[in-house]
């Protein structure tokens, strides 16, 4: 089961779930270069160790499975994957 990030979730709002991740998968992390650049942050799937721990720590409720990710954030699922290519 793949993790998506999707809105209303930004950058600056995700920094506290990086404490949460046992694998610190969440991604662009402050060090990486990255980080200036992107408005979202990503949940890589091959990290990812479908904990679930992200989910309920998100505070604007933007984390979902792939399966329950709401229809009008069904693209977010793309860019996740393309952000890791």
């Amino acid at each position: 089961m793949t993790y998506v990030i999707a809105e209303p979730c930004n950058r600056d709002q995700g920094h506290g779930l990086r404490g949460v991740c046992p694998v610190d998968c969440i991604h662009p992390r402050k060090d990486e270069p990255a980080f200036d650049s992107v408005e979202l942050l990503y949940i890589h799937p091959d990290e990812c160790i479908d904990c679930g721990a992200c989910e309920p720590a998100c505070p604007v409720q933007a984390i979902f499975t792939e399966d329950d990710l709401p229809e009008q954030w069904k693209h977010f699922t793309q860019m996740n994957a393309d952000y890791f290519k």
